[in-house]
């Protein structure tokens, strides 16, 4: 694939060195030509100087031919504008815009254009590390209503089918991480000592979740 990124800073940069590495051609683009020194010498790609919402300058980014366009300036309003440039006038479907501003994240994820949310991941994974393991989600979309999270089953479960625990609880379970590797599960896959289960839901939901999985009885008891 062709792939233009507006923004050659940390960000821009480690995804045009990683995109490249797996055999994609990119462009980048940055109102500062310095800001080219963070690519590495043997890059290959389009540097592009000017602003990322310029038609002339995206089109030389050969944005017409692009099946993706990243956004990952430090302006989100820069980062917003170029992303709508390259959905509505050349038609990219494929578009990502890197948001600070949590609230502004929410507003453009409903109109249809996805953004990371800087801010609110960034505080989420300080969260995680400060706070009891499983208090914070391990991801939330910009709206803030759905969430990855870890569901504490405790030893109850261990030797139950993942199918008993989703009727349980209520929910689907995502995936289960087993001996550091990550498995999705049939509904007859047995919970194994060990298995750390996570689950898609709700946020205003995990908690009815959390419980439900709690107060189970054993049958055999």
């Amino acid at each position: 694939m062709h792939i233009v990124i507006m923004g050659c800073g940390r960000v821009g940069s480690t995804l045009a060195h990683i995109l490249e590495d797996k055999g994609h051609s990119v462009a980048i683009i940055d109102q500062s030509p310095e800001a080219f020194r963070r690519l590495r010498s043997g890059f290959k790609g389009r540097r592009i100087t000017g602003f990322g919402f310029d038609r002339d300058v995206i089109a030389e980014a050969g944005i017409e031919q692009a099946s993706a366009f990243v956004a990952v300036s430090s302006g989100d309003n820069s980062n917003i504008i170029s992303a709508r440039v390259a959905r509505e006038t050349f038609g990219v479907d494929n578009v990502v815009a890197r948001i600070y501003d949590p609230r502004r994240a929410e507003v453009y994820q409903r109109l249809g254009i996805p953004t990371v949310a800087t801010v609110r991941w960034t505080a989420d994974q300080i969260l995680r590390r400060l706070l009891p393991e499983g208090t914070e989600p391990l991801w939330r979309d910009p709206t803030g209503e759905v969430v990855l999270a870890e569901l504490d089953t405790g030893h109850i479960w261990v030797g139950q089918k993942v199918a008993a625990l989703e009727e349980a609880a209520g929910t689907r379970v995502a995936f289960l991480s087993r001996m550091g590797e990550a498995l999705v599960p049939a509904p007859d896959s047995v919970i194994q000592d060990g298995d750390i289960v996570h689950i898609m839901a709700r946020a205003d939901d995990v908690e009815r979740i959390n419980t439900a999985v709690a107060n189970r009885v054993e049958e055999d008891h």
